[in-house]
């Protein structure tokens, strides 16, 4: 895997927000890539709140689920976007065992240092729900309320597809791919997104009516670019975190949006999550995990309409 700062836009500033793309340092001194806009008000500017909103992806994605929230939002607020160490444009970690959710939630504060740290709506999809709910625990000064979309507060691998098979296959998993590199990183990088697009539209993994196939090929392209063993790594350490003792204490509001046909998070389990956030709100929609892209005007009117509460 190539280091990615070998390509960003004219290289990591060194300091304030050129362009609006930098490089924030982690903790252990990996180099984080967020890009950041400014707020385009199209609307009343009596109503924005003086509030930033920050994106955090799945694992192994780089922003294709934001394709559109980046644009809708930005019509309210100054929006940032950042991408995981080993994923996109950040340096793979400094040190290779620190890529627990943990880890990521720390990371999540060096991007909130970086460009000022103000007060945030903090938005997570999938595993970003996850950092989102850990990163409240480390550092919930000026988190003025956050949206969960299509996650669990953790133990992901016990309940992907409705067991936990999963998880009982990682380590064996991680093991064959630790001895035989090689094969397993020409198998993986190998696989043509475009194959893997029928597949995942043929196995109802997003639906073919609502997904247009431009809006998810950027997240398979991405996925046979990112080291399979850090994947695998990051997984597992996904799937024994969990925030679930956080939620009750989490005094800020929170709106999580859920899917009733997700088979990587299932429903029930943000059914759960909303019950156990003191102002948690449910929104459950017809799709799958890829429901924000899938179903993008209802996610975008209900999201609205809770960041018009914030005002």
């Amino acid at each position: 895997m190539s280091d990615p700062l070998d390509r960003p836009p004219g290289g990591p500033p060194s300091g304030g927000l050129s362009g609006g793309e930098r490089f924030a340092t982690a903790e252990d001194g990996t180099k984080l890539y967020v890009r950041t806009r400014p707020a385009v008000t199209k609307r009343d500017s009596a109503n924005l709140p003086a509030i930033a909103a920050i994106l955090c992806d799945g694992i192994a994605c780089d922003g294709f689920i934001w394709k559109y929230l980046w644009d809708v939002l930005g019509e309210r607020m100054s929006v940032a976007h950042w991408n995981y160490r080993g994923h996109g444009r950040s340096q793979a970690p400094r040190d290779p065992a620190k890529i627990a959710v943990e880890d990521h939630a720390r990371d999540l504060s060096a991007i909130r240092r970086a460009i000022g740290d103000p007060e945030v709506v903090l938005f997570g999809h999938s595993m970003g729900c996850q950092v989102l709910l850990e990163n409240y625990r480390q550092h919930p000064a000026n988190v003025r309320a956050m949206v969960l979309l299509c996650g669990a507060p953790g133990r992901v691998t016990y309940t992907f597809k409705g067991s936990d098979a999963l998880a009982q296959a990682l380590p064996r998993l991680i093991d064959v791919v630790d001895r035989y590199p090689t094969v397993a990183r020409a198998l993986w990088g190998n696989v043509p997104p475009e194959l893997a697009l029928r597949a995942a539209f043929a196995l109802g993994e997003v639906d073919a009516k609502l997904m247009n196939p431009e809006d998810l090929i950027p997240y398979l392209e991405h996925m046979v670019d990112i080291d399979l063993s850090m994947f695998l790594r990051m997984l597992r350490h996904a799937g024994e975190h969990t925030a679930e003792d956080v939620l009750s204490h989490v005094e800020v509001p929170v709106l999580v949006v859920a899917s009733d046909r997700d088979s990587f998070t299932p429903p029930r389990l943000a059914e759960q999550m909303a019950a156990s956030l003191p102002k948690g709100e449910l929104f459950m929609i017809s799709g799958t995990h890829a429901a924000p892209l899938e179903q993008k005007q209802l996610v975008h009117e209900r999201i609205h309409a809770f960041l018009d509460q914030l005002s």
